[in-house]
């Protein structure tokens, strides 16, 4: 899910870092000090997730953990995305540095995405360890990030129209790992730490 260097447009580029910025601001300031912390932990975590890429055909696909960030950080999930991609774009050259707006952007907008499913979906199922809304959380965090990749490419350079298709197809069955992974942790920290997951 990370847009390399080059291959955005610049209005693309400048909406994106817009975008970024105001999600960066709501999200610091709903980020009190007692939740530093746990942000720091889960940056980290999302740092470390994306780091081990699959390779599936001309494209390789890896772990987003966005539904699970959502789940966890809800608009802290923002800043907590923007360092963990700022480090691997000046680390390992993952994304780049021009397109971490619009990579800030898609990232955040799909795990504020899937706790809002998570928070929707979760007073209206009676189970005892969530694991519905959660995989519904990890499942249309990786959609929705995948759709506004597709977007950007898409405004970008229409001749990347296959690309995107391309790349709908590959995350397609990421979204259902994203789904079963955020559901087992949250069904795990339900036991141990539920006032994180309720």
């Amino acid at each position: 899910m990370h847009i390399s260097e080059g291959i955005l447009s610049p209005p693309v580029l400048a909406a994106g870092w817009a975008l970024a910025a105001g999600g960066l601001a709501v999200g610091l300031k709903k980020t009190p000090a007692e939740k530093l912390p746990e942000t720091a932990l889960v940056s980290a975590a999302l740092f470390l997730a994306s780091l081990v890429h699959v390779p599936l055909g001309p494209s390789s696909i890896h772990l987003t953990l966005l539904g699970l960030a959502g789940i966890l950080l809800g608009w802290s999930a923002v800043p907590a995305l923007f360092i963990a991609l700022l480090l691997q774009g000046l680390l390992f050259q993952f994304g780049g540095l021009l397109s971490l707006g619009v990579n800030t952007t898609v990232m955040g907008t799909a795990a504020l995405a899937g706790s809002g499913v998570y928070r929707l979906l979760l007073p209206r199922i009676r189970l005892k360890l969530r694991l519905l809304p959660a995989f519904a959380a990890g499942f249309a965090a990786v959609i929705i990030g995948t759709v506004l990749v597709c977007t950007a490419l898409f405004f970008s350079d229409m001749d990347l129209k296959a690309a995107a298709a391309l790349l709908f197809a590959a995350n397609l069955p990421l979204a259902a790992v994203e789904g079963v992974i955020s559901a087992f942790i949250v069904a795990f920290l339900s036991k141990t730490l539920p006032q994180y997951v309720s």
